[in-house]
């Protein structure tokens, strides 16, 4: 006669190979667990606030009114015949959301070191929530810069339709990077210390304060490895509708998005096997 079964179940957890060893289906499943970690941390981020989700508003507003001062009034930097204000601001939006995804995304595994250590759930939800959470204050200040368009009375084009991919795109490109900066700052936290450097250094590499068409012509196609330039112009277009981005800048930025990101999954699963011993 055959022993009955065992009324309780054993979940065994293996380290795949191969491509397997990605689980991105797993992700998918814990996907309740992404929203609660990225409703976290922006609850955590407004607490005890005086004035709350206004903050998400100050910082790229006040950070246009320098540039409008210092490169709009005084350098005279051109701004491809839109009120230097707003089109300076379009620019300012997805940065400032890059800018804190990364910081975020970048010390996320060191910063949730006890919930690592405690329970099994794919790592990946970490630096992914990370990137979510400044979702909530890029559409927040996105009303404003509508506002603002609204006020200078520029015309919306069918470009505006195009705003989704852009935003995606900008989302890829803090989640690949994130990737990358989150897993080799649980090795070694020198990377956490140079975050904010290489975001400076960054934000000036790319199109904010100024056009792509300030670029010489020969140096486009090499400043299209910057994905943030195709990001930025993209926004800009689709909401000033200004000078159409070059293709080969925007198809070269979305190649070198998808490299970062399919490369960053990969080494991101590989660190992961001992992420529990170094963080």
């Amino acid at each position: 006669m055959a022993p009955a079964a065992s009324a309780d179940a054993t979940t065994v957890i293996r380290c795949n190979t191969g491509f397997s060893n990605l689980e991105l289906g797993a992700v998918w499943q814990f996907r309740e667990l992404l929203y609660f970690l990225a409703w976290r941390d922006v609850k955590v981020r407004y607490k005890q606030t005086v004035i709350g989700a206004a903050w998400a508003i100050l910082q790229p507003f006040m950070t246009m009114v320098v540039f409008a001062v210092v490169f709009g009034h005084f350098a005279k930097i051109p701004s491809d015949g839109v009120p230097y204000s707003v089109f300076t601001y379009t620019a300012l939006l997805p940065w400032t959301y890059f800018s804190q995804a990364i910081t975020r995304s970048g010390t996320s595994l060191v910063s949730d070191t006890n919930l690592i250590k405690k329970v099994y759930f794919p790592r990946l939800i970490i630096p992914l929530s990370a990137v979510a959470s400044p979702l909530v204050d890029f559409f927040i200040s996105f009303f404003v810069l509508l506002g603002m368009i609204a006020w200078f009375r520029i015309p919306f084009g069918w470009g505006f339709l195009a705003v989704p991919f852009f935003l995606l795109l900008a989302v890829l490109t803090a989640l690949a990077v994130g990737l990358w900066l989150s897993a080799l700052n649980a090795r070694y936290r020198d990377v956490g210390h140079t975050i904010p450097f290489l975001l400076q250094f960054w934000m000036f590499a790319s199109p904010v304060a100024y056009p792509l068409s300030v670029v010489p012509e020969k140096w486009r196609l090499l400043y299209g490895l910057n994905p943030m330039a195709g990001v930025i112009e993209g926004f800009r277009w689709a909401l000033l509708t200004t000078e159409r981005p070059a293709f080969r800048v925007m198809a070269l930025s979305t190649v070198v998005v998808l490299l970062l990101l399919v490369g960053g999954i990969v080494f991101f699963k590989r660190m992961e096997r001992n992420l529990a011993d170094v963080v």
